[in-house]
């Protein structure tokens, strides 16, 4: 399967301002790119790459006074399965957790754990663990949720989107992610392309959207607290502790987003 993705964003900036872009697909899957997803902008600025602490590919550069466009376009190839699901897959003991997984059993900037760790006790304690807890955890979110664009809200938190019971996708992986890190698993929040390959009709506009991933029998998953399904099509552009790791764009100061498109979609074999 192929899959055309990419985005574009405009913003009107008041002076010349610094920004870091994450929009590119992640270093893991840049091997199945036919056409690399490489960013430009209108108009053209130097543009500086690197990886930050998480691993995530970052672009540094400074937007001119005006109207300014970044834009990425690429097609990648995908095996076209879905999801993987494995019930069996078990739940480690914290201490026998590898050392890079307990960044992400701690608290973040939206995945407040000590707000949320009683709750968290008092409704999964029962269930089974591994796979089955971390499926319980997303069928909960899924039902306390309200899903709308209306609802976005930049400074929410898990605990915030527990409490108002509303959200877009972000603010399910953040209640979902805080509760396994509650119940001691470790879970990252991951943001990227996701399509509508398999699904039916009718189709909302395409957006970006945010997922997580958590480490049972010895390796990531992927869980979708916000469509609760296997997807065909998931790929990634950056993980990190939480939405505050993984901007999309990070903007030094003063701008007015304009143009927002984002693009996914399957393409006929070549």
């Amino acid at each position: 399967m192929r899959i055309h993705l990419g985005c574009e964003l405009s913003y009107e900036l008041p002076q010349p301002t610094p920004m870091i872009a994450l929009l590119n697909v992640h270093h893991s899957h840049v091997g199945y790119l036919e056409l690399p997803d490489l960013l430009v902008t209108v108009p053209a600025v130097p543009i500086e790459s690197y990886r930050d602490s998480f691993g995530n590919w970052c672009c540094r550069l400074v937007g001119p006074e005006g109207r300014f466009t970044l834009r990425a376009d690429g097609i990648i190839r995908d095996e076209g399965k879905p999801d993987p699901v494995e019930w069996s897959a078990v739940q480690h003991p914290v201490e026998e957790l590898p050392p890079e997984t307990l960044l992400y059993l701690l608290g973040s900037r939206y995945c407040e754990t000590d707000r949320l760790s009683e709750e968290a006790w008092r409704l999964f304690s029962a269930t089974s663990p591994g796979w089955p807890r971390v499926q319980a955890i997303c069928d909960f979110v899924q039902r306390h949720v309200t899903f709308g664009y209306e609802h976005a809200v930049a400074t929410r938190t898990a605990a915030d989107t527990y409490a108002e019971r509303r959200g877009v996708c972000r603010d399910y992986a953040h209640l979902a992610a805080t509760f396994c890190r509650c119940m001691n698993i470790p879970a990252r929040y991951c943001t990227g392309y996701v399509t509508d390959i398999g699904r039916p009709p009718p189709y909302a506009p395409m957006d970006f959207a945010a997922w997580i991933e958590v480490y049972l029998s010895g390796r990531w998953w992927v869980f979708d607290p916000r469509s609760n399904t296997p997807r065909i099509g998931r790929v990634l552009i950056a993980r990190g502790r939480d939405a505050a790791d993984v901007p999309l764009t990070h903007t030094f100061g003063p701008n007015t987003l304009v143009g927002f498109r984002v693009w996914a979609e399957e393409m006929p074999p070549p």
